[in-house]
């Protein structure tokens, strides 16, 4: 089991944000090790582009899982220019039957700026209510904090930063240090 050889890789909390016109993926910068922060500053967002396409993501779970589904990410997306729901799909059917891929353990938030989808192992391809999407170990603060400032007039960017800072205070697997990436259509 992976329990037993691994003693527990934590630390990451992922949101993105739709309003107003703008995707706001943002993500801390936390891995730990068990009881231990092993590094504090990690960047979890990136953007890609894939055929000229602007797409930001967001991941949770293992690194090395995390980067090798970003890659067949970026593949499909080659594949299939500006269809990002389709490039997602593909990767969620090829993640739940591929004998290597099935065992990768890590979720993915993905937009374009228009579709946001939550992505994972499962075989799931979630469009998030709300225009929200949360995922890892501080998700469910940094969602329950964005779905109350939506009822403000704040702006996407500055709804993801705030409930990042409130599920970093909560959550000991999630720190301030922040990434941010901001996508418009």
């Amino acid at each position: 089991m992976a329990d037993e050889k691994f003693p527990g890789w934590h630390g990451t909390t992922i949101i993105g944000v739709r309003r107003g016109g703008e995707v706001v993926v943002a993500g801390d910068g936390q891995v730990s090790l068990g009881q231990t922060v092993i590094k504090g500053s990690a960047r979890k967002v990136r953007r890609i582009s894939p055929g000229g396409h602007d797409v930001v993501v967001g991941f949770a779970g293992s690194t090395a899982d995390a980067f090798t589904l970003l890659e067949r990410l970026e593949k499909k997306l080659e594949a299939a220019p500006g269809q990002l729901q389709r490039a997602c799909v593909e990767l969620a059917k090829d993640w739940r039957t591929d004998k290597y891929l099935k065992n990768l353990e890590a979720m993915l938030i993905v937009t374009d700026g228009d579709q946001m989808y939550v992505i994972t192992g499962a075989g799931d391809v979630l469009e998030p209510e709300f225009d929200i999407a949360a995922i890892g170990s501080g998700g469910n603060f940094a969602l329950a904090a964005a779905r109350g400032l939506m009822e403000t007039e704040m702006p996407a960017e500055e709804i993801a930063r705030k409930a990042m800072t409130i599920a970093s205070d909560i959550c000991v697997y999630t720190n301030g240090n922040l990434t941010v990436e901001k996508i418009s259509k």
